[in-house]
């Protein structure tokens, strides 16, 4: 149970949702933004997160949006990981989606809750990191669309008062080849080790990583070292000296063997994209 009382307030609008937190700050209070809650509940029960005042959005219609439209698809940040990944709209993101805890959880974890969380696996970002999406995002000034690599650094780069409404990604993206595979340290339980995606557009193939350091990111710079000629196994050696640091050592992997893993997961995942795997 909660360790702390807080006022809820379910806004049905944008706009309501932005007056509120506004005027909740100039009541003294810390109010925060809420979809599925699951990480807020958790980390409220470990006293690592403390609010007195929970505005959640999901009944915000623009947050709960999942269509094509002027060939783009549009992805609300209220939506369940479940819901997109049985719409699966964009298969890519249903991969990553369906790796994300279990089943029960996924029914609660939305994507904005999933990209905008403090835990640092944050996998519902990587295909928008991949697709050169855009983010939606409502502030006290109104609605702002910005690129996703602008706003997302390492986390989501929200200010004080603002949330995230949408993704918007080009239709094209959507039927791209793709793989997307999560590496655990024993079976299917535990916390993930490494969750690679990449993506292969027609010039290239692009790469996104959670797991191996205490961000989620796209690979820009291993991207490079894979386009170039050459054997497999030496383009992707070039990519490793291209890894961020420092890489996460803890008790789900060393760092040592966090590269390891993404070194063969590289060769594979590359191998079958370009059409040389058995």
């Amino acid at each position: 149970m909660q360790t702390y009382d807080f006022d809820y307030y379910l806004p049905k609008t944008v706009e309501e949702g932005i007056r509120l937190f506004q005027q909740l700050e100039g009541e003294g209070k810390s109010p925060v933004y809420y979809s599925g809650g699951t990480e807020i509940i958790t980390l409220g029960r470990l006293n690592l997160v403390e609010t007195n005042a929970v505005i959640d959005i999901k009944t915000i219609s623009e947050c709960k949006e999942l269509t094509v439209r002027n060939n783009r698809l549009i992805v609300g940040s209220a939506l369940s990981l479940t819901a997109v990944e049985e719409r699966n709209l964009f298969p890519l993101l249903s991969k990553a989606a369906s790796g994300v805890a279990d089943h029960t959880a996924r029914n609660k974890i939305t994507v904005g809750g999933n990209i905008c969380g403090q835990i640092f696996y944050r996998e519902a970002v990587l295909p928008f990191l991949l697709a050169d999406s855009d983010a939606v995002i409502a502030g006290k000034n109104g609605l702002r669309k910005a690129p996703v690599h602008q706003v997302f650094n390492r986390k989501l780069m929200l200010q004080k008062g603002e949330f995230l409404v949408q993704l918007h990604t080009d239709q094209r993206y959507l039927t791209m080849p793709y793989v997307c595979v999560k590496r655990r340290q024993q079976w299917d339980t535990g916390y993930p080790l490494i969750t690679l995606a990449v993506l292969k557009t027609k010039t290239e193939i692009r790469l996104a990583v959670s797991g191996l350091c205490s961000f989620p990111f796209r690979a820009f710079e291993m991207e490079k070292a894979i386009g170039q000629g050459g054997p497999l196994p030496d383009r992707v050696q070039e990519a490793l000296r291209h890894v961020p640091q420092p890489v996460l050592d803890d008790v789900e992997g060393s760092s040592g063997y966090r590269m390891f893993v993404l070194e063969h997961m590289l060769e594979d995942l590359i191998s079958r994209l370009e059409g040389n795997h058995p």
